[in-house]
């Protein structure tokens, strides 16, 4: 009993329906799937939350330089710390943002803090 408390099933996002439901995610994916809403929602998006996300889709309309980067870092700090309340321990949120041409890098390392798992991850946003 004490694995199924320490590993529930999430709704995976985006929602998906199969047989018998909605279809779920483990905390790992649900962490992942956090990230993702964070990274491709437009500010304004939400209409209860319209501080919520990032919107990197639109950052390929900007500049590729130094200053870009270190705002979108800024912004992804913020707002990944606010959804991944209570998943990802705070102290171990890292954001890198660099630009190589026409492509954002953007790399997001955190550890969840009930697992003690850490993971990196990263998506490159082309133009």
């Amino acid at each position: 009993m004490a694995t199924r408390l320490n590993n529930p099933d999430f709704m995976k996002f985006p929602l998906e329906m199969g047989e018998n439901g909605a279809v779920t995610s483990k905390r790992r994916e649900h962490v992942r799937e956090q990230i993702e809403q964070v990274l491709f929602t437009a500010p304004g998006e939400r209409w209860f939350r319209p501080e919520f996300g990032v919107g990197v889709r639109a950052l390929v309309f900007e500049p590729n330089n130094a200053a870009l980067w270190e705002v979108t870092k800024k912004r992804l700090l913020a707002s990944l710390g606010e959804a991944l309340a209570g998943e990802v321990d705070p102290s171990s949120l890292e954001v890198t943002v660099v630009g190589d041409g026409a492509t954002l890098n953007i790399t997001i390392g955190y550890r969840l803090a009930t697992i003690n798992h850490t993971e990196k991850i990263r998506f490159a946003v082309e133009s």
